[in-house]
């Protein structure tokens, strides 16, 4: 079955709220409903693999899911998607049937009070912290001595261990982090490390210094370059924590999430 954009939504808005579960039709494929869904909500996590629990699967894997389940999973995976965990798959119903299912519950991530600490804060431990991310590196391969002779400069630390650690995707499906900065606009000292579908552009403001040390400026959809003093990492902690923030997500999630893209391996 080919699933529209609507039919998808009419799916995930019959899930009971909280939490709750959907049998749905033997006729539905639940591969190709997890792959419509995948194509909206990124890479999915597998908690259940022909009715095996993977090792390690706790809460912040979203074992709350499974427990909905009451032990009937045969196949489930899950994603992270703001206060909410979604599982898909299949599980035995009240019949003894397998049946694609779809399921619902509240999802519970650390809170990290949203004052800023002082400047020796790890800031990509904070954004860990903050996403509730428990996902192993997602880039252990990259070669940033290639990656950095090419470009003719040296990467901030953090932004290459933001890199390294999440992998390709964007925090809150909104800000798309970029695994190799953008030079579209380095002849005007500016390397693009991420954006937004609104056409906003987060970057670097190059200088003879310490890469750690350039500011972060925001580029507009309009052009205007708007500068903080901050490093990578402590920015995009900033712009989730702080709802006065002038770019503040803050302000659309209480509870923030890596939305990993969906790969093709």
């Amino acid at each position: 079955m080919e699933f529209t954009h609507s039919m998808l939504n009419n799916l995930q808005d019959r899930i009971p709220r909280p939490s709750g579960v959907l049998y749905l039709s033997q006729d539905i494929d639940p591969h190709a409903l997890v792959e419509n869904l995948a194509s909206r909500h990124g890479e999915p996590r597998t908690l259940v693999l022909d009715g095996i629990t993977e090792p390690g699967v706790s809460e912040v894997h979203g074992a709350g899911l499974l427990d909905l389940l009451e032990g009937r999973a045969e196949t489930v995976v899950a994603w992270a998607h703001a206060g909410e965990w979604l599982g898909a798959g299949t599980a035995l119903d009240a019949q003894g049937d397998v049946v694609p299912v779809l399921v619902v519950t509240p999802r519970q991530v650390q809170v990290l009070p949203a004052g800023i600490a002082d400047q020796d804060e790890d800031w990509v431990e904070r954004l860990i912290g903050i996403t509730g991310w428990t996902l192993p590196p997602q880039r252990p391969d990259v070669d940033w001595a290639q990656i950095e002779a090419r470009m003719g400069t040296r990467l901030p630390r953090d932004y290459k261990r933001m890199v390294e650690t999440f992998g390709e995707g964007a925090f809150d499906a909104y800000l798309h982090l970029n695994q190799e900065p953008w030079t579209d606009w380095k002849e005007d000292g500016l390397l693009v490390w991420a954006g937004t579908e609104h056409e906003n552009l987060y970057c670097w403001q190059m200088d003879d210094g310490d890469p750690d040390h350039w500011p972060v400026t925001m580029q507009t959809f309009d052009g205007e370059n708007v500068p903080f003093d901050c490093s990578t990492a402590e920015f995009v902690c900033r712009i989730l924590l702080e709802e006065d923030h002038p770019f503040t997500m803050a302000r659309y999630f209480d509870t923030h999430w890596f939305m990993t893209y969906r790969t093709n391996e």
